[in-house]
C-alpha cells in the first residue's frame, strides 16, 4: 500500500479515537482472551504482540512502533476477543478507537476509507502469514534468519560494514520470535558471526552480509512492507 494512502486511513482512525492510554513500560495493552472493545494505534513508545504456546513458551509476533496497529483482528466478531498479548516494551502512548466506531465507518458511505483500510489489515495478515511461513517450513534458524531480516528492514541503520539493528533486545527477547531457547539462539547468532555474516559488538547486532542471510532463509523477496517486523 502507497504511503500516503495508509497515512491517510492511520490520521482518518485517530481522528475516530476516544481516548489516548499510557502504558507504563512492562504494563500490558490488553491480553488475550479479554474480551475486545477498542482497536489500538501506537502514538509513542513499543509494544510486544506475542501469544503464550500450549506448554506455557512465548512466542513474539510483532514489535510495534509510533504508526502501527493492533487489534485488528476482532472487528466484525460475533464474540471479540483478543488473540495475543500486547505489551510495552517502553513507556507508551496508544490511540483507542471503540470498534464499533470503526465498524460504523467501513459500513457507512465512504468507500475511500473502506478499500484503504482493507488493503491495510490485507498487508498485515500477509506479514503474519509469511512469519508463520518461515517459522513453520524453515524451522528454528529459518525463525532466526527472517526476524534478523525483518528487524534489518524494521530498524536497521547503515554504518561501516554493515546494518546495525537500532533495537534494545536482549537474546532472551530474540529467541521468543523463534519460538526457541535463548541458548540456542546464542549458539546460532555465534555461528553465524564466524561465517563473518554478523558482528555482535556490545551487545549489538551488525549485519553484514544481508543478501546471504536472505539466501540462507531461502527468501522469495517480498516486498520491504511485508518483510517487516511490525
Amino acid at each position: 500500500m502507497a504511503h500516503s494512502s495508509k497515512s491517510m486511513v492511520l490520521e482518518e482512525t485517530k481522528k475516530l479515537a476516544h481516548r489516548i492510554i499510557h502504558v507504563p513500560k512492562g504494563g500490558f495493552l490488553f491480553r488475550e482472551q479479554e474480551d475486545a472493545s477498542e482497536f489500538y494505534i501506537v502514538k509513542s513508545g513499543l509494544i510486544q504482540i506475542s501469544k503464550l504456546t500450549e506448554n506455557g513458551k512465548e512466542l513474539t509476533l510483532r514489535c510495534l512502533s509510533a504508526e502501527a496497529c493492533c487489534g485488528e483482528l476482532t472487528l466484525f466478531a460475533i464474540d471479540p476477543k483478543y488473540l495475543f498479548n500486547a505489551k510495552a516494551l517502553e513507556d507508551s502512548e496508544i490511540y483507542a478507537v471503540k470498534i464499533e466506531r470503526i465498524e460504523t465507518m467501513i459500513l457507512s458511505s465512504n468507500p475511500e476509507f473502506v478499500r484503504e483500510f482493507m488493503i491495510m489489515i490485507n498487508e498485515h495478515m500477509r506479514k503474519q502469514h509469511t512469519k508463520f511461513r518461515d517459522l513453520v517450513l524453515n524451522g528454528k534458524k529459518g525463525a532466526l534468519y527472517s526476524t534478523l531480516i525483518r528487524m534489518a528492514n524494521s530498524y536497521g541503520v547503515e554504518v561501516e560494514g554493515g546494518i546495525l539493528i537500532d533495537l534494545k533486545l536482549k537474546n532472551q527477547e530474540l529467541a521468543n520470535y523463534c519460538g526457541t531457547s535463548r541458548e540456542r539462539v546464542n549458539r546460532m547468532l555465534n555461528e553465524l558471526a564466524q561465517e563473518g555474516i554478523l558482528s555482535l559488538p556490545s551487545r549489538q547486532i551488525i549485519i553484514h552480509d544481508l543478501d546471504r542471510l536472505k539466501q540462507l532463509n531461502h527468501c522469495e523477496d517480498c516486498p520491504i512492507s511485508v518483510c517487516v517486523i511490525d
